[in-house]
């Protein structure tokens, strides 16, 4: 068993700026932070875009800021929240470069600001396309230099720790003791007991399969949170790139950048027919929402798996020198775009709902906090805005910093059973995790999609309950494996996906429902 003060269970933004915090504030208590793969590995490293913060005070302003991610979030945000989140964005950013973390400039010398989709200004800070990986780095780099930060790889979270498996304490509140962890080299599980934990374990793409998240994206933290009767809340609100490269296995994709519409691209079926005109009078220059919906669309008339972006027609020396990377991922995939054109389909990208969380990030259960996309803050509404989500990751773990710094805590002296895995053996039919997580997510993707309808969603309960029913048999008599586990919180989601899908009665955001368009 390991004791610390602080249990982080996530190695992206969130989990890494909490942890630097408070290990500077407070030298002399311990954080473990623990990751399932290799500690730079996670949806942080990913975002391509960058941080959205209001910094020209002549053409910007915090107002500005607060309308444009008000208007995206289709009236379902939390106004105190937004005004909370982006007044504090400048001061957030100023921490994380005073770490080492590097953001393109202009000519003169001043931070390069970027425009993305939904802003009235210039406010995106950026590192070429790999803002995240940036990030990543300079907080790692951080991490590493202060002794009481212990980083664990490869140690996955099976469980959060709470009264249920206590049999000691009897009272009607939940608090959080710490979690079982799978030490994913050896097999072994153990116990780390904490004073508070920290979920810091990002978004739940690979619910889809086709995602633009990495492959670690299951959705753990909110799966144990969900179990251990933490609320969640707006998980229907699924954001979808629209253009994420095809590939036929169904795992993480590469992202068609959607400025390639805005340079000229046009969007076709596999028959040749330019179809966005059909959907929409701006054709492929539609918002995100619409353009994933219409492709959603084509592909359930044709029973297709993608449809395909042609870029024949533009000047590809130009094309080349705007989106090199495009290009050269493209020609990997044996797509030369001059004559071909390039498999698209919408993939799952961002989480707007998740654990529901105060101002100072605590859920509805004592001693648990979470941080990240994992988390349901208020801030993002029905519809996330364009780089606003590792803004908020940098705001919260400092909330959350500052309640710590504040609070002081005292040490439970509770004895926390073992972990038992008695009469389980180590599973020979590693084909039933493939195959059931291969039909959870085609079930995902064509009942649970971009477009619902009640009467899908209903028939994905009822395909749901057989997978559940066999997972949880599987889980029962086995010794546990990282497949095992994610499978099981995958299904978990989906499950949270579906419910709160069929109660929504409103189309808003991200969220469309046929049944819920007034005749």
């Amino acid at each position: 068993m390991i004791t610390t003060n602080y249990l982080v269970i996530g190695s992206g933004i969130a989990g890494l700026t909490f942890s630097v915090k408070i290990a500077e504030k407070f030298p002399e208590r311990r954080v473990v932070i623990i990751t399932k793969s290799n500690e730079e590995e996670s949806n942080t490293k990913y975002a391509q875009g960058g941080v959205a913060v209001v910094l020209d005070s002549k053409k910007d302003s915090f107002k500005k800021h607060i309308e444009d991610t008000l208007i995206a979030g289709d009236g379902l945000c939390n106004r105190d929240v937004v005004e909370m989140v982006i007044k504090e964005g400048p001061k957030r950013l100023k921490e994380l470069m005073s770490w080492g973390a590097n953001f393109d400039e202009d000519t003169t010398g001043n931070l390069d600001l970027g425009k993305e989709g939904g802003h009235s200004e210039y406010r995106v800070v950026h590192h070429k396309d790999i803002t995240g990986f940036e990030i990543e780095r300079a907080l790692l780099k951080r991490a590493h230099q202060l002794s009481n930060i212990t980083i664990l790889p490869h140690h996955f979270a099976i469980d959060l720790i709470t009264n249920h498996q206590l049999y000691t304490i009897e009272t009607k509140t939940l608090s959080c003791y710490g979690a079982y962890v799978l030490n994913q080299i050896n097999g072994q599980i153990f116990t780390i007991k904490a004073n508070n934990t920290l979920l810091a374990s990002g978004g739940i793409g690979c619910v889809y399969g086709h995602t633009t998240n990495p492959i670690i994206a299951t959705g753990d933290g909110i799966a144990m949170a969900y179990r251990a009767k933490a609320k969640i809340k707006d998980m229907e609100f699924v954001q979808f790139h629209p253009t994420a490269l095809y590939e036929a296995k169904g795992e993480s994709s590469f992202l068609i950048s959607e400025a390639v519409r805005g340079f000229g691209a046009y969007l076709r079926s596999s028959d040749g027919h330019r179809f966005m005109p059909d959907y929409d009078e701006r054709a492929e220059l539609a918002s995100r929402d619409i353009v994933s919906q219409s492709i959603d669309s084509e592909l359930k008339k044709s029973g297709d798996t993608h449809v395909f972006l042609d870029c024949t027609h533009l000047d590809i020396k130009a094309f080349k020198n705007h989106f090199p990377n495009i290009y050269e991922k493209c020609l990997e995939h044996h797509i030369n775009i001059e004559i071909d054109w390039i498999p698209v389909v919408p993939a799952s990208h961002y989480l707007c709902g998740g654990i529901d969380v105060n101002k100072e990030g605590k859920t509805s259960i004592i001693n648990l906090f979470a941080c990240g996309e994992c988390s349901r803050t208020g801030l993002h509404g029905a519809n996330r805005l364009a780089s606003n989500s590792l803004l908020e990751a940098l705001v919260y773990a400092h909330n959350i910093y500052k309640y710590h710094s504040e609070h002081l805590y005292k040490s439970e002296e509770i004895i926390i059973p073992n972990w038992s895995d008695e009469g389980t053996s180590i599973a020979k039919e590693h084909i039933l995790i493939q195959h059931n997580l291969k039909q959870l997510q085609a079930l995902m993707r064509n009942y649970v999609g971009i477009v619902r309808s009640n009467n899908r969603l209903n028939k994905a309960i009822k395909h749901l309950d057989l997978i559940y029913c066999e997972v949880e048999d599987l889980y029962k008599e086995s010794k546990l494996t990282t497949t095992l586990c994610e499978l099981r919180n995958m299904i978990n989601v989906s499950h949270l996906i579906i419910k709160q899908s069929l109660e929504r009665k409103e189309n808003k955001g991200g969220y469309y429902n046929i049944d819920n368009v007034k005749k």
